[in-house]
């Protein structure tokens, strides 16, 4: 087999950055290709955005539309910014204006009245005026209804493809998919078919997702991508495949600079590996966290902060007050901190921001807090699992560590985590509320190091105007995970020291 015949073909790009990713560069040139949904879901957007990057190229396209008015085509386009100049032709299909005259049968004539032999004429027509390399036809349901039957509409289908085919044009179809019986007969047809899917939440913005059903000879980034439409045009999220990305790095004991909870961990966290902290609210999970992000920073390094849960102002001043000073660590551009809604955006739009400022700012430590905000982003826990898996992953072949944060419901005694993503953290830390001589006090423990040993002891902490502080193992109490320990020393139990009521997190 010669170098010919085993070279990829020519792609045309669509200008959509994501959807070129998840089509391996774009549409194969000279081949037919559908987008399909249902109304409002992005069709025309991308239709036109592939017009307006063909003509980017030194390609002419063709925009013929059966469907919605030259006028409402540019009003479309301004709304994003981009203006039909020289390069795009639309051809508008409507009725001569005689037919609209009051003393005709019919008061208006849509493009459905006319032949389906004198419509297709007329596409041809405008493209031997024009000669595009690049072609959009809006829509297939249009043609349909002409066609009255499945037959005629396949046979219709194929002579447009066999048209175009021998003028070497790349041509993307749209279709509404308005037909009672869902037909398929272009599937068939086409060389490849890009679905687009809306849902609606019970709360929150709509979700937009698209999937690549069918292109031949072509091997493509499968499954569904979270996708967006905001001014400027599209954006594609390509599902996040961590097996595709990988970093060298050293994999060396990261501390948090706190003695005691070094101690605990066993030295540190490793370089390039992931730590779930959990807890009740309240409990100390994001201060803890943070003393390995300020820890990254005063080293040099870079972090990054996505916060479902709490407003950022609030999180300066609660933090500054023990002594973390992320406004300055961020103006001095070395914390990237956002706060998400989850409300308004896509787990795969979330996975994309991170594999973003992972990647352009070479961070070394990313703050999760929490997945309890996570999870509302993606009610669905088998698919916010698997999204969790794909983005640790992904960091850690980059070197970053991640600090992941859960509240558990409850405050003592028997609690549980929303969704249990325990097996996939390569640490956990355990956090409790205990009673002891009165006062309400905390502990800490790790249950799990897949890295190397750690201490197998709970440890008392503290949170107050200085930080963190942890104290020796509780080994005269027993049950202090169960909230109520019983004290089994052979003194008198220890009195809690002053000031130990101090911050939470």
């Amino acid at each position: 087999m010669n170098a010919a015949t085993t070279a990829r073909p020519a792609k045309a790009r669509t200008g959509i950055e994501g959807l070129d990713d998840v089509l391996a560069g774009g549409f194969s040139d000279g081949h037919v290709f559908l987008i399909e949904g249902n109304p409002g879901t992005g069709k025309t957007t991308i239709a036109l955005s592939f017009l307006i990057q063909g003509a980017k190229d030194g390609e002419r396209g063709l925009y013929a539309t059966l469907s919605e008015t030259e006028a409402e085509l540019r009003d479309g386009a301004a709304s994003h910014g981009w203006t039909l100049g020289d390069g795009i032709e639309v051809f508008e299909l409507v009725p001569p204006e005689s037919l609209l005259d009051a003393n005709q049968q019919q008061s208006l004539l849509y493009s459905s009245d006319l032949e389906l032999g004198e419509v297709s004429q007329s596409i041809f027509r405008a493209f031997e005026r024009v000669r595009p390399r690049r072609v959009v036809i809006d829509s297939l349901s249009e043609i349909r209804l002409l066609a009255q039957n499945s037959l005629r509409y396949r046979r219709q289908i194929l002579a447009l493809k066999h048209y175009f085919a021998r003028h070497g044009a790349t041509v993307v179809m749209l279709d509404d998919c308005t037909s009672e019986d869902g037909d398929k007969t272009a599937h068939s047809v086409v060389h490849g078919v890009v679905r687009l899917e809306e849902l609606a939440p019970a709360f929150g913005a709509e979700r937009r997702r698209l999937r690549v059903s069918k292109y031949r000879g072509q091997p493509i980034r499968g499954g569904y991508h979270d996708f967006t439409i905001r001014t400027g045009g599209v954006e594609v999220y390509p599902r996040l495949v961590a097996s595709e990305h990988h970093g060298g790095f050293a994999r060396d004991p990261i501390k948090s600079e706190i003695p005691g909870l070094d101690q605990l961990l066993g030295g540190g966290v490793e370089r390039g590996s992931s730590t779930l902290i959990l807890g009740p609210a309240g409990t100390g999970k994001s201060t803890i966290a943070l003393q390995f992000v300020a820890a990254e920073v005063k080293r040099g390094g870079h972090a990054a902060m996505f916060v479902f849960d709490e407003e950022l102002g609030l999180l300066f001043n609660r933090t500054r007050a023990l002594g973390f000073d992320l406004e300055s660590m961020r103006d001095a551009g070395k914390l990237h901190i956002e706060q998400v809604d989850a409300a308004e955006l896509s787990p795969g739009e979330f996975a994309h921001r991170v594999r973003r400022i992972a990647q352009h700012m070479g961070v070394r430590a990313v703050l999760i807090d929490s997945l309890n905000g996570y999870n509302a982003a993606m009610p669905e826990e088998n698919s916010l699992i698997l999204h969790i898996h794909e983005l640790l992953q992904f960091l850690n072949r980059q070197g970053a560590n991640t600090f992941l944060t859960v509240a558990q419901h409850g405050l003592v005694g028997d609690m549980k985590a929303p969704v249990d993503v325990t097996y996939l953290a390569d640490t956990v830390i355990l956090l409790r509320y205990f009673e002891a001589t009165g006062k309400v006090r905390r502990a800490v423990s790790v249950i799990k190091k897949r890295t190397g040993p750690h201490e197998d002891t709970i440890r008392e902490f503290q949170i107050g105007a200085g930080g963190l502080t942890l104290g020796p193992p509780l080994t005269e109490f027993q049950g202090v995970l169960r909230g109520v320990p019983e004290f089994v020393g052979s003194a008198k139990p220890p009195m809690p020291t002053p000031g130990m009521g101090g911050h939470t997190s």
